[in-house]
């Protein structure tokens, strides 16, 4: 009775709200696991408990004291279910989305069942095969040793069957499914027709191998016509160089593609050169690149090399290494060819990321091999948590300023920035290098914790963000559970929220690390107008 008692604590725990709103599928799915969490916790306790053989209760002594514990903890559950909706709406009228009206609560809660009694069965499969190995074991051995042993075994079979069997198998079908949406493109798409064209039939690149994501991102964005409307000025077409994950397996051979590509076409000959880094599919986000271009009157060469097909999250945990090497190998060969020209004759290089690419890039920025000719800056957007230079400054922000937007000395070398925070905002200048953190304090890939386990995030123990329900509380396994939920569906947010970056905090970002001197207010706002309309993620092109 207590494990069930502990597993319907945690569900109704599970039901309060967190960073991103949940419906009531995900809903289900992280009541259910929460409550498996709960009932296994307990389980495990009142093992520890009766191997001390300390005292229990029994019988009608036990049978009342289960009522009485079991009296507020449905009172609470219950409790919990009326207010669900409301927590929901908490965080739903903050990012500008409508309430909900229907709270299937029917259907969460039958979800909920269904995972729990899931899990329960495993659990259950666990148990029968430590119990076979410890019996068999106690025929040659103590029977002390015989359980401990027999726990390993278990513990070594079931981690083996899980990571190379049912994870190694998930991974196969997610990683062929990908790469065949890599290769799904309209027929009638044909490869570019102009010569400096990434892709084209002058490139090195090979067009069929580019992946969508690369042809989306070639062909996409303003053209110097475009550009020049914009500007009223004459304007030049903006080198964009991608290439595809299945040019070849070799890292270092992609990278050596892109710089040749890069020499062939002229890039080094920009005013502005960026090594931006995908996400983990491969995509580019329009609304980053397309307003850095209109920003820069075109003269802009940007270039990125596909390292995985895997969505980030995916990515992030099954192919850590991949874009960390992909983009070190980049940027190893692109900087020591730019630190090679004469110093007027360099375009300012800049480094650029979105999530999982936020990520990479950081890894790839070296201060010490940057520190006596440095690039001239970097644009990280909603950083993942395990990013170590992120973290480091972090470390270093100013005691009274908030976690999910620090303040790093003066703001000369390193800024961060949010949907309501511009980076510009103390009106004091930047020095030699300009580091900006863009991210949201509604983002569950920035902010989540794995520590959150056992104590609050430090960004918990602080006021909310603008766009975070004040009424988010720490509750221990459940906030972990929580956050883990939040990453799988933060792309579900609206624009401006979650881990959905919008063109303007885009815009925002690159006037201020990149903009050209006669850049003014009147440009932003006129930029603005064309860009992220109506939660386009790219721009019009008019």
């Amino acid at each position: 009775m207590l494990p069930l008692l502990a597993g319907l604590l945690l569900v109704a725990a599970s039901l309060t709200p967190s960073l991103i709103p949940r419906d009531w599928l995900v809903q289900g799915l992280l009541a259910g696991a929460s409550m498996a969490a709960g009932y296994a916790m307990m389980q495990f306790l009142l093992a520890i408990w009766r191997t001390l053989e300390i005292p229990v209760l029994r019988g009608r002594a036990a049978r009342i004291g289960h009522a009485l514990l079991a009296v507020p903890v449905l009172a609470l559950l219950g409790a919990c279910v009326f207010m669900a909706g409301d927590w929901q709406n908490s965080i739903r009228a903050r990012m500008g989305m409508p309430a909900l009206e229907v709270s299937n609560t029917t259907k969460m809660l039958a979800t909920a069942l269904a995972v729990f009694l899931l899990l329960f069965l495993i659990g259950k499969a666990v148990q029968a095969l430590f119990d076979l190995l410890r019996l068999r074991l106690a025929r040659y051995i103590p029977v002390r040793s015989a359980n401990v042993l027999g726990l390993l075994l278990a513990a070594l079979i079931t981690v083996t069957l899980t990571r190379d069997g049912v994870v190694n198998w998930a991974m196969r079908i997610a990683d062929s499914s990908y790469v065949a949406a890599q290769h799904l493109t309209d027929v009638s798409v044909a490869p570019p027709a102009q010569d400096w064209q990434a892709g084209s039939a002058a490139s090195g690149i090979a067009w069929d191998l580019m992946g969508k994501p690369g042809r989306d991102f070639v062909l996409g964005g303003p053209d110097a016509a475009a550009i020049a409307r914009f500007t009223g000025r004459p304007a030049r077409e903006p080198l964009r160089i991608y290439v595809g994950l299945a040019q070849d397996k070799n890292p270092e051979t992609r990278a050596r593609t892109a710089l040749d590509e890069m020499l062939r076409v002229g890039a080094f000959d920009r005013k502005v050169l960026v090594l931006a880094s995908p996400t983990g599919t491969g995509w580019m986000d329009p609304a980053s690149y397309d307003a850095l271009e209109y920003m820069q009157g075109g003269d802009v060469a940007t270039v990125a090399v596909q390292y995985s097909y895997l969505q980030s999250p995916l990515a992030l945990i099954f192919e850590t290494d991949a874009g960390l090497a992909q983009t070190e190998a980049l940027m190893r060969l692109v900087y020591d060819h730019w630190r090679g020209l004469p110093a007027e004759r360099r375009p300012r290089l800049y480094l650029h990321g979105i999530s999982l690419g936020a990520w990479s890039s950081m890894h790839a920025f070296n201060p010490f091999q940057m520190m006596n000719e440095p690039v001239s800056g970097a644009f990280w957007v909603g950083p993942p948590f395990p990013s170590t230079l992120w973290r480091q400054a972090n470390a270093a922000r100013q005691a009274q300023s908030p976690f999910v937007l620090p303040q790093i000395d003066q703001g000369e070398v390193i800024r961060y920035a949010s949907q309501f925070a511009p980076p510009d905002r103390s009106g004091k200048p930047w020095g030699r290098l300009r580091i900006l953190f863009l991210q949201y304090g509604s983002d569950p890939i920035v902010f989540y914790d794995a520590t959150s386990v056992w104590r609050a995030p430090i960004w918990m123990r602080e006021p909310p963000a603008p766009d975070v329900s004040p009424l988010l509380r720490f509750t221990p396994i459940v906030t972990q559970f929580q956050l883990a939920a939040d990453m799988l569906v933060a792309t579900s947010a609206p624009p401006g929220f979650g881990h959905i970056y919008h063109a303007h905090d885009y815009i925002d970002g690159w006037v201020s690390v990149t903009a050209p001197e006669d850049w003014t207010a009147a440009d932003t706002v006129r930029l603005k107008a064309i860009c992220g309309v109506n939660g386009l993620t790219g721009c019009e092109n008019r």
